[in-house]
C-alpha cells in the first residue's frame, strides 16, 4: 500500500570507488532519524548501474540494473522493506536522457554499437549522427588532437590508447593502430574539432543521448521502474531532464501508463518566471525551482537594488546590456559550444524545407536568442515561436529569407521541430545558467536554477497569487530550496539576500576590501566577494577544508563565466592571480573585517533562512528537505553540495531540539502529518499584517486549521521595532507548534515572534 506523499528528504547515494559510500545500507540505518524527524519519504538520487566511482549517479552506464555499488536489487528491497515497516516509502530519481559512455566498456549498449555499428540491435537505442561522416562512421571527440590517433595500439580485440579502450569490429583486427582504426564503425577526432556524431547531455561528451521516442528503448530502460512501481517498492519517481527528449509529452504519457496512476511523477523543469507548467501533463508538478525563487524572492528587501546596481556598475557591469550580453551568449553557445547540434539542425531543416540558405546557422542563432523557456514545443506555449521569429525578423531583417527556410521546415514537423527544441534547452543552460550566473555581481544569491537576476526579489502580492494558483493547479508539485545542482545552499542563499537590506554598508565594506586585497577583477571580484560572504565562518576560524572549498569554488566560477579564463582555454595567469587574491583574504587584515560584518549580519541571515524553511515546507507542494540541510549548511554548487552529511550531530541536535532550524523543520514536518488534509487539499489564502512594520510580516492560512507567518526585513525592524503592527489571526484559538503560546483575534507582531522569527498556528481545541 503507498503511503500519503507529505514530504521528502533527499539523499545522494554513491559507492565505495567515489571515495566515500552512502548506500542503501546506510539509508536503512538512517531510517529511525528520518522518522522521528517526520519525514514521510525518502527521495534517493539515481539509483541505476552507473559509471565506476559516480559521484552523483547522472552518469547510468545499465538502465536495467540496480547498481551493485549501491547494494543492488536486493539491497533496494531491503531498503524499501524497512521503510514501509516505519510508514516512509521511497521515490527515487531516474535519468531517461542519456547515458555514461566515458568508460565504454561499462556500458554494454555503447559498446556493441561501436563494435557492430548499424548492425548493431542497439543503433537506433542512441541518436547518433550517421550522416556526419561520409563513411558512415560515427564521430568521436574524444582525442586531445586528431593527430593523437596515430599512437593507436591494437590489444587483441581492442584499440587502446592510454587508458582508452575501444572496441574492434569483427575481422579487423589485423595491422597497426591507425590502419585497424581506420577499418571501424567509429572515427576518433580531437574534442576541439567542434563535431560530435551524437546528441549529448548539453555538451558533455561522456554522456549520449537516448532515443526515447522510439518506444523499444522505453521499454527497455523502463522495464525496472515499472517493476518497482507494480511491486510496490517505490510510490514516486523524479523525472531528470525531461526537456532534453524529443517528445517530453509523450514520454511522460508513456511514464503514467507505466507506473500507473497512483505514482508521483516530477520533472525536473525549470520554468521562466512568466512561463506555466503545461496542464495537460500526467504529473504532479515540478521539482521546485521555481518555488524556491519564490520563497527565496520574499526575503529580498528591493529598496537595495539601486545602490547594489550601482555598486555592481562601478566594476564595469552594465545592467543596460545585459540583455544584449545574453543573446550573445546564447549566440556563442550555439554556433561555438554546441556547433554539432546547430550543424546538424540546419542539415535536418534543409532536407525538410527542400531550400538551403547561407545564413540559415545564423538565424537559428538568432531565433534562440529570442525564446526565453527551455522549450517552447508545450501545447500552452504555441504562441512563443511565431513571436520568436517575428521578433528576430524585425531585428535582423536581413534574415528574413532564411527564417522563411526555417519555417517551412518547422511546418512539416518532424525532426527538425524536435532538434530545434533541444537545441533551445541546451543553449538556455549553457548561457543563462553555466555563464550567466556567473557574471551578474548585483546580489549572488538571485542567481540561482529557474532564478531571473533581473527581477530584484518577489513581492509579497506575487508571492501569494502563485502560491494560491499553486494551492488549486498544483498541490502535489515539490518545494524546495536546496539541491544537488544549485549553486548555493539555502542558507548561503540567506545569508547573501541580507546585503539587500545593508546595500551602502556592504559597498564600504567592499571598497576597504579592494584596497587591502584588491581582486584581480573587479567584476570578478564583486561576484566573489559576495560568495566569500555567504559561507564565511561566524567564529572567524577559516579551516584548511574551507580555504580549499573556496578555492575550488572560485576556479569553477571564474571558468563557468568565461570572462578571462575557461573550461577549454584555461588562463593560468588570471588564475593563479585569483588563487593568491583568496589566499590574501584568508590570511591579511580583510579577514577579521569579514569575521565582524558576518558576526553583526548573521542574526538577520538566521532568520531570514528559518522563516524561508518554514515556508517551503508549508506552502503548497510537497516540501523536499535536501541531505544535512535540517542544520545550518554552508554549501556552495556541486560538487561541494554533495559532501558527507554528518548524521551523528543531526541526531544529536534533534533529541536536544535546541537547534532553531530543526526545531522548525521537525515541528513543520510532525504537523504535516497531523493535519495531512489541511496541507495535500487545503486551500492558501493570504492573512494580512496591519499596523506601521506590516510589511514585514508574510503569514497565510492553509485549510481551516494552519496559519504561518514569517518575519522578513529584520535589519530595519531593529531599529524600528514591531510598534503597532498586529496579525488579525481567522476565528478562535490557536496555538504556536514551535512555542506553545496560545493566541486569538488580533494579535500584536511583538508578542506572535516574541520567541522566534517564524510561528506555526495549529487551531487550538482544548
Amino acid at each position: 500500500m503507498a503511503f500519503p506523499i507529505l514530504s521528502t528528504y533527499r539523499l545522494q547515494l554513491r559507492g565505495e570507488a567515489s571515495g566515500f559510500a552512502f548506500t542503501f545500507a546506510d539509508a536503512e540505518n538512517l531510517l529511525d532519524y528520518l522518522d522521528e524527524l517526520g519525514v514521510s519519504h525518502l527521495y534517493l538520487s539515481p539509483i541505476m548501474t552507473a559509471a565506476t566511482g559516480s559521484n552523483h549517479g547522472y552518469d547510468v552506464t545499465d538502465p536495467t540494473t540496480v547498481s551493485p555499488e549501491l547494494g543492488g536489487r536486493d539491497g533496494l528491497a531491503r531498503l524499501s522493506a524497512a521503510a514501509r515497516e516505519r510508514g516512509i516509502g521511497l521515490i527515487v530519481d531516474i535519468v531517461p536522457n542519456h547515458v555514461g559512455i566515458d568508460q565504454p566498456q561499462q556500458n554494454a549498449w555503447w559498446w556493441d554499437v561501436l563494435r557492430h555499428g548499424r548492425s548493431s540491435d542497439y543503433a537506433t537505442y542512441f541518436d547518433i549522427d550517421w550522416d556526419l561522416d561520409e563513411d558512415g562512421r560515427i564521430v568521436l571527440p574524444i582525442l586531445g588532437s586528431d593527430d593523437d590517433a596515430a599512437d593507436l595500439k591494437v590489444d587483441g580485440e581492442l584499440l587502446r590508447l592510454g587508458d582508452l579502450a575501444l572496441p574492434i569490429a569483427p575481422g579487423t583486427a589485423e595491422g597497426s593502430g591507425p590502419e585497424v582504426h581506420d577499418r571501424q564503425h567509429y572515427r576518433l577526432v580531437g574534442w576541439r574539432n567542434g563535431v560530435c556524431g551524437y546528441r549529448r547531455f548539453f555538451s558533455i561528451t561522456s554522456l549520449a543521448g537516448l532515443r526515447q521516442e522510439d518506444r523499444a528503448v522505453f521499454d527497455a530502460t523502463h522495464a525496472e521502474v515499472a517493476r518497482w512501481a507494480a511491486e510496490g517498492l517505490v510510490d514516486g519517481v523524479r523525472i531528470d531532464h525531461p526537456d532534453g527528449l524529443s517528445d517530453p509529452c509523450g514520454y511522460l504519457a508513456w511514464l503514467r501508463e507505466s507506473v500507473g496512476p497512483q505514482t508521483w511523477i516530477v520533472i525536473e523543469k525549470i520554468l521562466a518566471v512568466d512561463e506555466a507548467l503545461e496542464p495537460t501533463l500526467p504529473i504532479g508538478g515540478t521539482t521546485g525551482y521555481d518555488v524556491l525563487r519564490e520563497i527565496g524572492g520574499v526575503f529580498v528587501d528591493p529598496n537595495g537594488a539601486p545602490t547594489l546596481t550601482e555598486l555592481a556598475e562601478s566594476a564595469g557591469f552594465d545592467y543596460g546590456a545585459t540583455p544584449q550580453m545574453l543573446a550573445e551568449l546564447k549566440i556563442r553557445a550555439a554556433t561555438d559550444t554546441l556547433a554539432s547540434e546547430l550543424c546538424r539542425l540546419c542539415r535536418s531543416i534543409v532536407a525538410a524545407a527542400g531550400a538551403d540558405h547561407p545564413q540559415l546557422p545564423e538565424a537559428v542563432a538568432a531565433l534562440l536568442t529570442h525564446i526565453g523557456v527551455y522549450r517552447c514545443d508545450y501545447p500552452g506555449l504555441s504562441a512563443i515561436m511565431p513571436t520568436a521569429l517575428a521578433e528576430t525578423q524585425s531585428q535582423s531583417p536581413e534574415l528574413g529569407p532564411a527564417l522563411q527556410v526555417i519555417a517551412a521546415a518547422l511546418a512539416r514537423g518532424g525532426e527538425p521541430v524536435t532538434r530545434l527544441q533541444q537545441l533551445c534547452g541546451a543553449v538556455t543552460a549553457k548561457s543563462v545558467e553555466d555563464c550567466y550566473f556567473y557574471r551578474d555581481p548585483r546580489l549572488v544569491s538571485l542567481n540561482e536554477v529557474g532564478g531571473e537576476p533581473h527581477r530584484f526579489g518577489v513581492g509579497a502580492a506575487e508571492f501569494h497569487h502563485s502560491a494560491a494558483a499553486r494551492a488549486r493547479l498544483w498541490p502535489q508539485t515539490m518545494t524546495t530550496l536546496t539541491t544537488h545542482d544549485t549553486k548555493r545552499g539555502e542558507d548561503v542563499r540567506a545569508r547573501i539576500g541580507v546585503l539587500s537590506q545593508v546595500p551602502s554598508l556592504w559597498a564600504e565594506f567592499v571598497a576597504r576590501w579592494e584596497i587591502n586585497a584588491p581582486s584581480p577583477d573587479p567584476a570578478t571580484g564583486q561576484f566573489l566577494w559576495q560568495n566569500i560572504f555567504g559561507v564565511w565562518p561566524v567564529s572567524g576560524e577559516v579551516s584548511a577544508e574551507l580555504r580549499d572549498r573556496l578555492h575550488g569554488y572560485a576556479e569553477k566560477a571564474i571558468r563557468e563565466a568565461a570572462w578571462h579564463t575557461s573550461w577549454n582555454d584555461p588562463d593560468a595567469g588570471f588564475e593563479d592571480a585569483v588563487h593568491r587574491w583568496l589566499d590574501t583574504v584568508f590570511d591579511g587584515p580583510v579577514a577579521g573585517q569579514l569575521t565582524k560584518l558576518v558576526s553583526q549580519l548573521n542574526p538577520h541571515a538566521a532568520s531570514d533562512a528559518l522563516g524561508q524553511k518554514l515556508l517551503a515546507l508549508t506552502v503548497p507542494g510537497i516540501p523536499d528537505v535536501y541531505q544535512g540541510t535540517e542544520l545550518w549548511d554552508d554549501s556552495l554548487v556541486d560538487p561541494d553540495n554533495r559532501r558527507p552529511v554528518d548524521y551523528a550531530a543531526r541526531r544529536a541536535a534533534l533529541k536536544a531540539l535546541e537547534h532553531p532550524k530543526i526545531r522548525v523543520v521537525t515541528t513543520a514536518l510532525r504537523v504535516r502529518r497531523s493535519h495531512p488534509d489541511s496541507f495535500l487539499r487545503g486551500d492558501y489564502v493570504p492573512v494580512l499584517a496591519s499596523g506601521d512594520a506590516g510589511d514585514h510580516v508574510l503569514a497565510f492560512r492553509r485549510g481551516g486549521d494552519i496559519v504561518v507567518a514569517v518575519t522578513r526585513w529584520t535589519v530595519r525592524l531593529t531599529e524600528t521595532g514591531w510598534g503597532n503592527t498586529v496579525l488579525a489571526l481567522p476565528e478562535g484559538t490557536w496555538k504556536d507548534a514551535l512555542t506553545g503560546t496560545v493566541a486569538d483575534g488580533p494579535t500584536s507582531a511583538a508578542q506572535l515572534f516574541a520567541e522566534l522569527p517564524v510561528v506555526l498556528l495549529e487551531r487550538h481545541r482544548d
